[in-house]
C-alpha cells in the first residue's frame, strides 16, 4: 500500500513541472463505462401569481389527478390555471451518483404561461429511458429572467432573458443507483473526447513510460490500459495516476467559418498551397436631391417648382494581386489578406474559393 501511494505521488509531482504544451490524460479522454445518463419528469409549478397557463385541460386535468392523492375530489372545469403550470422536468445524473444524493434539475413550460418566476414544482418522478425511477424532483423554481409589464397601460411589455425556462440547484434526489463498470477483466478503456490517431498512440505512449507494457492504442477513440498487478484492487488510484499524466494532443487540420456571426476559427496545422489571390470591389453610390427653383423677384406669373436631382457616383477601389508563395501557415497567409485591406467576410468567400481550388489543405467547416 505504502509502495502504491508513493508511486501516485511521484505521478503527480511529476506531472506538475511536464510541459505547459501538454494536457493532462483526464482531459483528453474519459473512462468507459463512467458516463451519466438523462432523466426526465411532467409536473406541475404552483404559486405563479397569474403568469400560469390559460385553462388548458391537460394543466387543470393534471391538478385533478394530483389532488385525488390526497383524497380531494375537484372538477377539472372549476380549476383556474392562472396560478399552475404544465412543466417538462429534464436532469442529468452522474455515473456515481448513490441514493441520497442531489443533482440539478431543469424546469420548462410547455403550456402557455408567461413566467415561472416565483413558482415550485411539486413532487414529481423522474425516469430514465427504461423508465425507471431514478430520482424524484421537487423545490422552488429560480428564473434567471423577468417579464413586466404584461396587460399594461398600451400593452408595452419588458422582458429580460427567458422567463419560462428555470432550474432547481440541487432539486433531485436520488433514488437508486445507475451500475457503472470501468473495470473489466482488470481492464481500463479510455476513450478520447476527440478522436484521433496520432493523440491516441501519445496517450498510450505516455502511460507506458510510467508502467512499461500496460497499454496499446486500439483505434483513433480508445486506448486499452491493463491495471499493474500492484495496483488490482486499487483501480481508482490507478485512475487519478493515469489521468494525471500528461500528453500533447493533436488535431487534423480544419478551417471553421461561420457566416451568422462572421467568425473564422483555424488549427495552427492549416497549410497553403503556392497560390495567387486577387482583391478589388467596385461602389456604385446613388443619391436622391431635391431643389426648389424661384421665380426671379418681380415677375408676373412665376411660381415655385420643385426639381428632382439625382447623382450617380461609381468609386473603384484598386485591386491588389498577390502571389502566396511564401505563406505556407494560416498565419502568414491572414497576415497577407489582411495587408490586402480584405474584410472578414471577403476574407470567408477567399477561404471557399481556396478550397475548391485545392490549395487549401484543411478540411472547411461552413456553419
Amino acid at each position: 500500500m505504502y509502495r502504491i501511494l508513493l508511486t501516485v505521488f511521484s505521478i503527480l509531482l511529476g506531472a506538475s513541472v511536464c510541459s505547459l504544451q501538454a494536457s493532462r490524460i483526464k482531459d483528453l479522454t474519459h473512462v468507459e463505462g463512467a458516463r451519466s445518463n438523462q432523466l426526465i419528469g411532467y409536473g406541475i409549478v404552483v404559486g405563479l401569481a397569474g403568469d400560469g397557463d390559460s385553462q388548458l385541460s391537460y394543466t387543470v386535468q393534471s391538478v385533478s389527478n394530483f389532488l385525488k392523492r390526497f383524497g380531494v375530489v375537484v372538477d377539472p372545469e372549476t380549476i383556474q390555471g392562472d396560478n399552475l403550470a404544465a412543466v417538462m422536468i429534464t436532469a442529468e445524473i452522474g455515473a456515481f451518483a448513490r441514493p441520497g444524493s442531489r443533482i440539478d434539475v431543469t424546469v420548462s413550460s410547455i403550456g402557455d404561461a408567461e413566467s415561472l418566476n416565483g413558482g415550485v414544482l411539486l413532487q414529481t418522478p423522474l425516469v430514465g429511458a427504461d423508465d425507471v425511477v431514478y430520482a424524484v424532483a421537487q423545490g422552488q423554481v429560480a428564473v434567471g429572467g423577468f417579464l413586466e409589464g404584461v396587460g399594461g397601460p398600451g400593452g408595452a411589455t419588458v422582458q429580460k432573458n427567458h422567463p419560462t425556462v428555470g432550474i432547481i440547484s440541487n432539486g433531485a434526489i436520488v433514488e437508486r443507483r445507475i451500475a457503472a463498470h470501468v473495470v473489466q477483466q482488470n481492464r481500463i478503456n479510455l476513450l478520447l473526447h476527440h478522436p484521433d490517431f496520432t493523440t491516441a498512440a501519445r496517450v498510450s505512449h505516455a502511460i507506458n513510460e510510467i508502467f512499461p507494457g500496460i497499454s496499446r492504442a486500439i483505434d483513433s477513440a480508445s486506448v486499452s490500459v491493463n491495471v499493474p498487478p500492484n495496483f488490482r484492487g486499487q483501480e481508482t488510484n490507478f485512475i487519478a495516476a493515469i489521468g494525471n499524466l500528461v500528453a500533447d494532443p493533436d488535431s487534423a487540420a480544419k478551417v471553421v467559418v461561420n457566416e451568422r456571426t462572421g467568425t473564422i476559427v483555424a488549427t495552427a496545422d492549416v497549410r497553403v498551397s503556392r497560390v495567387a489571390i486577387s482583391h478589388g470591389s467596385i461602389t456604385i453610390t446613388i443619391a436622391s436631391d431635391v431643389d426648389a427653383v424661384q421665380p426671379l423677384p418681380f415677375s408676373d406669373g412665376g411660381f415655385t417648382a420643385i426639381l428632382p436631382d439625382t447623382n450617380v457616383e461609381v468609386t473603384e477601389i484598386q485591386g491588389g494581386f498577390e502571389i502566396l508563395d511564401q505563406y505556407p501557415t494560416i498565419e502568414q497567409l491572414t497576415n497577407a489578406l489582411n495587408a490586402l485591406g480584405v474584410t472578414t467576410r471577403e476574407m470567408m468567400s477567399i477561404f471557399q474559393t481556396l478550397k475548391q481550388a485545392g490549395a487549401l489543405q484543411a478540411e472547411l467547416v461552413i456553419q
